[in-house]
C-alpha cells in the first residue's frame, strides 16, 4: 500500500527523482527491529510475568490489571526513533487509536484536529532519512488511520561546509546557527568545537583549522540573513555548500533594506498621502509593473519549492529596481518645484504601497525585520491589522502590467548606464557635469529624450543634452550604443590628454602581462591535461575578460590620441 500511494499519485515527491529512492528501499525492504537498547528514549509499554507472558497497556497499572497477582518486569528497551517518529503525523493531532466512537446519530459532530489537518500538505525533509522516516510514516499512516499522513514529500539537500565536507563534529567543522545569528568570539568558538569530542586526539587539528578560517571569530548576522541564505542555498542539488561569506551579503541586503525603508518613512512622513488626486508618472506605473511581475515569479516559484528562485527574484526587485531605481526616480518629482501636488502625491503613495506590499513578500523568509518596518509602513499605507504575520500574501494581479511604462523606463535605464560607463571608462568625476550629444536619434528616441530630461539630468549628472543634427559632424567623443543611437560625451576640457595617455599606458601594459600569463598556463599541456575542469576554465574566462578589456583600453586610447 505504501508503494501504491505514490505510484497512484496520492503522495507526490519534489523533486520527483527521489521516488526512485524511495521505491528502490520499498522494493527491497528488510525486515525492521523496531526497538533499540538505547538509554533514552519511549520504553516500550510491554511488561513480562515470570513465565514470560507478555501484557500490553497504556501504563503499569493497566498492565497489572491484567495479571492480577502476578510480579511483572517492564521490556527494559525502547522503541526505535524512527518507530515513534513515525506516528507524529497523526498522533500530534490527538489521534488515540480508538476508531469506534461514532457520533450520535443526529448531532453534528464538531470536526477534531485529526479531521482538519490530517493529511497535512507537505513534509520537508532531507533525502537522508527518505526511508528511515518518511516511508515509514506512510506505513504507519496507512495503518492506523486508512489516510496518506501527507499529499506532498519536499526533499531538500544536505549542507556541507563551504569546501563540500559533510559538517561533522569529528571533524570540527559544524556551525552553530545561533553562532551566525548572534555571533561569537573566536576563543569561545573554539572551545565550543573542541569539547566533548568523539576523538579526543583531534582537537589541535581543529583548533588550528577553526583559528585559520575564523580569525576574528563569528560576528552577529541576525536570523533573517541566515533564513534568506538557506533559502538562496535551496536548489535541487542534493548538497548544498555553505559559505558564511553569503549570509555576510544577506546582512547587507537587510541593511539595504532598512535603509531603503528609513529613506521611504522620512520621505512620507509629515506629508499628505491620503487626500487629493495622484498623477502617476512613468516611474510609479513602472515600479507597480515591475512589483506584479515579481510577485508572479514568487508565487509560482513557492508553487514549485523553488525557494532559491523565489528568493532571488526578491533580492533583485529589492536592491535593483526598488532601491537602485525606482528610490531615485522619485528623487527629481520629490525634490522640484515644478513637479505637480498630484505627481508628489503619486510618487509618495507609491513608495508606501510598494514597500508595504514587498514586506509581506519577503516576510516568510525574513519574519523579523519585515514585522519591525510594516509596524511602521502599514497605518501610512493605510493597511490595518495587528501583524503583518495575519496580513493577506499579496497577489500579482493587484498590480497589472504596464508594457508602455516598462519600455520608457528601460530607455531612461539605458541611457543612464551608457553616461555612466563612460564616466568609468574615462575616469571622470561622478560630480563633474557632462555634455551629451544624441546622434542618429529615431523618434521614439527623440521623445523620450524630451519627456524624460529631468531624470536624465537628474541620474546621469547631465550639463546639457542635445540632439545632433544629421549635417553636423560629432567633436571627439566617448561613445556609448543604444540600439541606432549613440550616447557621446565629448572629450575637450573634461581630461588632460597626456595624463590619460599616460595611465591607459599602464593599464594597457599591465592587461598585456596578464594575458601573457593566462596564455602561457593555457599552453602548458600538463596544466590543461592535469588542473580540475573547472579550474581550466576558470583560466579561460579569465584570459578572454582581459581580452576584452585589452580591446576596450586600446580603443579609448585612440580615441584620446584624436584630442592631440
Amino acid at each position: 500500500p505504501a508503494i501504491a500511494c505514490v505510484e497512484d499519485g496520492r503522495i507526490r515527491f519534489v523533486p520527483e527523482n527521489w521516488s526512485k529512492t524511495y521505491f528502490e528501499w520499498m522494493r527491497n525492504i528488510e525486515d525492521w527491529c523496531i526497538s533499540r537498547q538505547l538509554w533514552w528514549g519511549h520504553q516500550i509499554p510491554a511488561w513480562y510475568d515470570e513465565d514470560g507472558k507478555v501484557y500490553v497497556a497504556a501504563d503499569e497499572a493497566a498492565a497489572q490489571a491484567q495479571a492480577p497477582g502476578k510480579t511483572l518486569r517492564r521490556d527494559a528497551d525502547v522503541l526505535d526513533t524512527w518507530y515513534s517518529s513515525a506516528l507524529v503525523p497523526f498522533s500530534s493531532l490527538g489521534w488515540t487509536g480508538n476508531t469506534d466512537s461514532a457520533p450520535v446519530t443526529g448531532v453534528s459532530a464538531q470536526p477534531t484536529e485529526l479531521d482538519l489537518f490530517l493529511p497535512s500538505s507537505v513534509l520537508v525533509t532531507g533525502y537522508d532519512i527518505i526511508f528511515f522516516w518518511v516511508a515509514r510514516m506512510i506505513m504507519m499512516g496507512l495503518k492506523f488511520t486508512g489516510e496518506v499522513p501527507f499529499r506532498e514529500v519536499y526533499v531538500h539537500g544536505l549542507i556541507r561546509d563551504s569546501e563540500g565536507q559533510k559538517m561533522s563534529k569529528s571533524k570540527g567543522n559544524v556551525i552553530d546557527p545561533l553562532d551566525i545569528v548572534d555571533g561569537i568570539a573566536l576563543e569561545d568558538l573554539v572551545r565550543k568545537r573542541t569539547t566533548g569530542l568523539m576523538q579526543p586526539r583531534l582537537a589541535p587539528a581543529i583548533e588550528k583549522s577553526t583559528r585559520k578560517a575564523f580569525p576574528e571569530g563569528i560576528a552577529a548576522h541576525g536570523t533573517d540573513a541566515l533564513r534568506f541564505s538557506f533559502a538562496a542555498l535551496a536548489t535541487q542539488s542534493a548538497d548544498l555548500r555553505f559559505d558564511l561569506a553569503r549570509v555576510g551579503g544577506y546582512r547587507n541586503f537587510c541593511n539595504k533594506l532598512w535603509n531603503a525603508s528609513r529613506f521611504v518613512l522620512m520621505t512620507v512622513e509629515g506629508q499628505e498621502t491620503a487626500q487629493g488626486t495622484p498623477e502617476p508618472g512613468v516611474a510609479d506605473r513602472w515600479i507597480l509593473s515591475r512589483l506584479g511581475t515579481m510577485l508572479g515569479t514568487v508565487d509560482e516559484a513557492f508553487a514549485q519549492y523553488r525557494f532559491d528562485y523565489a528568493a532571488t527574484a526578491l533580492y533583485e526587485f529589492t536592491w535593483y529596481e526598488f532601491c537602485d531605481w525606482y528610490l531615485e526616480l522619485t528623487k527629481p518629482v520629490l525634490q522640484s518645484e515644478t513637479a505637480s501636488p498630484g505627481a508628489k502625491l503619486a510618487a509618495r503613495r507609491t513608495l508606501l504601497q510598494v514597500l508595504e506590499a514587498l514586506l509581506r513578500a519577503l516576510h516568510p523568509i525574513m519574519p523579523f525585520i519585515t514585522e519591525e518596518i510594516w509596524q511602521r509602513v502599514a497605518p501610512l499605507a493605510g493597511v490595518a491589522g495587528p501583524s503583518i504575520m495575519v496580513a493577506p500574501w499579496p497577489r500579482a494581479e493587484e498590480f497589472p502590467s504596464d508594457a508602455a511604462a516598462e519600455s520608457d523606463v528601460r530607455w531612461i535605464q539605458a541611457f543612464v548606464l551608457g553616461v555612466r560607463q563612460i564616466r568609468g571608462e574615462m575616469d571622470i568625476s561622478p560630480s563633474r557635469r557632462l555634455p551629451v550629444l544624441l546622434e542618429q536619434a529615431s523618434a521614439t528616441d527623440r521623445h523620450c529624450a524630451e519627456t524624460h530630461r529631468a531624470f536624465l539630468e537628474r541620474l546621469a549628472g547631465l550639463e546639457s543634452l542635445r540632439l545632433l543634427p544629421d549635417a553636423e559632424v560629432a567633436p571627439p567623443s566617448a561613445t556609448a550604443l543604444m540600439g541606432g543611437m549613440r550616447v557621446l560625451v565629448p572629450m575637450a576640457g573634461l581630461i588632460d590628454p597626456q595624463a590619460e595617455l599616460a595611465r591607459l599606458g599602464k593599464r594597457i601594459a599591465k592587461t598585456r602581462e596578464e594575458i601573457g600569463r593566462a596564455r602561457g598556463k593555457l599552453g602548458n599541456d600538463n596544466f590543461v591535461r592535469n588542473a580540475p575542469g573547472d579550474v581550466v576554465a576558470q583560466e579561460q574566462a579569465r584570459l578572454a575578460d582581459f581580452e576584452q578589456s585589452l580591446a576596450n583600453l586600446e580603443q579609448q586610447l585612440q580615441r584620446v590620441e584624436r584630442l592631440l
